[in-house]
């Protein structure tokens, strides 16, 4: 996968003379994880830009990393992960709040910014809820340096999310988003209705179990086929749409909510 984006992005390049913006690799930094040396031997070998970690900051990660000029950023969910990435020397943080999709926190996103804000002064990133481009605004106002966004890109027609994935997402609402750690053994959100197509419902919810990335999950309900996640954004979303188009949609919404930003701040100065 790293080959085949590096080579469409040089191909861009080439082709229109832009330089592409950097890509990054997910790499999930848990004991338990027994592909996270191979994954980040490939990850140093292609010099990929930019490093996101979850579940464990490390700091020879984050060494090897900057060795070659990239960057780690590190998903946190309260103040005690901050500290700890903070001390492992990452880049930035991404503060996974309340209603986030996948796994997430459950701290307010205006309570977890102020603590995060007290202990590390780098780049932030807010995650959680962030479908439009009033959201971004909305975040960049609450001092955030990047907004965050992920299950509202599931349904965009790049995407290789199964329509019926999309379908469920442009039909629920935020009532029908699950948090539980009855999947993986990690808190997260998911869309209801696939939950319990795959017998997950009522007390099976509260179920908790030890995390292990390295055993397989139940050969009939596998997590990332068959039981879907998403976050209470998807009250916002109700339609699939392309990349290019959904770009350009929150880049209105978002010039249009810095104006009524700025109307806002005259009318209301004391």
């Amino acid at each position: 996968w790293v080959v085949e984006i590096k080579q469409a992005l040089a191909d861009f390049e080439a082709r229109t003379g832009q330089k592409p913006a950097p890509f990054g690799v997910n790499l999930i930094v848990h004991p338990t994880n027994p592909r996270l040396l191979a994954d980040l031997q490939v990850c140093i070998k292609h010099q990929v830009p930019l490093i996101i970690t979850s579940l464990g900051a490390v700091s020879d990660l984050v060494d090897a990393v900057h060795a070659y000029g990239g960057l780690v950023y590190h998903d946190i969910i309260k103040k005690r992960h901050a500290e700890k990435a903070a001390e492992a020397g990452v880049d930035g943080l991404i503060l996974v709040s309340a209603g986030a999709g996948g796994h997430a926190g459950n701290l307010n996103p205006l309570a977890l910014m102020a603590e995060v804000k007290q202990v590390f002064n780098k780049t932030i990133l807010l995650a959680g809820c962030i479908s439009t481009g009033i959201d971004i605004a909305a975040a960049l106002q609450m001092g955030a340096d990047l907004a965050y966004m992920g299950t509202r890109f599931i349904n965009t027609r790049e995407s290789n999310a199964p329509t019926e994935y999309q379908t469920m997402i442009e039909r629920a609402g935020a009532n029908d988003i699950v948090y539980t750690a009855a999947v993986s053994g990690v808190h997260a959100n998911f869309l209801g209705p696939s939950l319990a197509a795959a017998g997950l419902e009522g007390e099976a919810l509260k179920a908790d179990h030890k995390v292990d990335f390295g055993k397989e999950l139940d050969h009939e309900a596998k997590a990332w086929k068959t039981i879907w996640s998403a976050g209470q954004g998807v009250a916002s979303i109700d339609k699939t749409v392309s990349v290019a188009e959904l770009t350009a949609q929150l880049k209105t919404e978002l010039n249009h909510a810095l104006a009524q930003q700025a109307t806002q701040a005259d009318r209301w100065k004391v």
